[in-house]
């Protein structure tokens, strides 16, 4: 029994901030952000649009992809650092807009790398063949932590969802090798502060993305024997093309079979992954039986890697 990917959907608020706006709220400049991480714009949600909000419509996507309704899922897990209170979970929240009463759901929070970590989970009851289907979500509503007067933060992040059906797949398709990881000790160059804010460190996190991404990418596709000639398409975490670019590059894939949506989303978090994912598989860019990697990195500092065959 192989875990697999059954639909995916997306959701991001319609309001377009862009670097133009932003030159006049805090001292900076379209030029340096483009130049520095690749964003052009972002997307920022309406104080009537909360996260869960945006996961449950990018839910429903995935959803009527996979052609299943709410009431065949038996779990739901969400990744986000930015659910709508402290309790209940953001999943128990869709799990009721969705009718998906026969579902548990919890959130998960590994930062950036959430979705990752939701995809490993999934795969373990997938595969235990415990789970029929299971709706993995990312999600973040980063504009309420984001504090719009420090220019170096304020840049970098939006809102948005992302979601992936997991269920049972072909034996030589689905979810093929994973990574997972963590260090604690970073705490301090990315958490958020008591003023509850995003404080990042943003040379030590740079340097620590810049290798961890290329070493895990590169992981998972050893870990099945296979070498990065056989990669086919690359989803890193949307944080900056810069990070994007060295990961790429220790694959060695040509750019135009490496997802990019950082210019028109920014930093997503949790939800970068499967916005992405979503959105390629939506334009076609993914074809069947190809070797797809999704890598990604974040605060904890955590980190996690997929390899996958595309299909049924």
């Amino acid at each position: 029994m192989k875990a697999g990917i059954l639909g995916t959907g997306h959701y991001v608020p319609d309001n377009v901030v862009t670097n133009q706006d932003l030159e006049k709220v805090v001292d900076t400049s379209d030029e340096w952000i483009r130049t520095r991480t690749g964003i052009e714009e972002r997307r920022i949600a309406p104080d009537e649009i909360d996260t869960s909000d945006m996961a449950y419509h990018s839910a429903k996507m995935a959803l009527d992809e996979a052609g299943i309704s709410g009431q065949d899922l038996d779990m739901i897990l969400v990744a986000t650092v930015t659910s709508d209170m402290g309790f209940p979970s953001v999943a128990c929240q869709i799990q009721e807009r969705l009718g998906a009463f026969k579902a548990s759901a919890m959130d998960v929070s590994a930062a950036c790398s959430g979705f990752i970590y939701g995809m490993v989970t999934a795969k373990q009851f997938i595969e235990s063949q415990t789970h029929q289907n299971i709706l993995v979500v990312g999600v973040e509503k980063l504009s309420k932590i984001v504090n719009w007067e420090d220019r170096n933060t304020c840049v970098l992040f939006g809102d948005g969802a992302g979601s992936a059906v997991i269920g049972p797949v072909s034996d030589h398709k689905g979810i093929l090798s994973f990574e997972l990881g963590a260090d604690g000790t970073g705490i301090p160059h990315l958490h958020q502060t008591d003023e509850d804010f995003i404080h990042m460190n943003g040379r030590e996190v740079f340097k620590f993305a810049v290798r961890q991404m290329g070493d895990s990418a590169l992981n998972v596709v050893e870990k099945i024997g296979l070498s990065k000639d056989d990669v086919d398409y690359l989803i890193p975490h949307q944080a900056n093309i810069r990070i994007m670019e060295a990961a790429r590059e220790k694959l060695d894939i040509p750019v135009e079979k490496m997802s990019k949506s950082v210019h028109k989303y920014g930093n997503t978090s949790a939800a970068s992954i499967p916005i992405a994912l979503s959105e390629d598989v939506k334009e076609g860019k993914i074809k069947e039986d190809e070797l797809v990697v999704l890598v990604g990195f974040g605060g904890g500092l955590t980190w996690g890697a997929v390899a996958l065959r595309w299909g049924k």
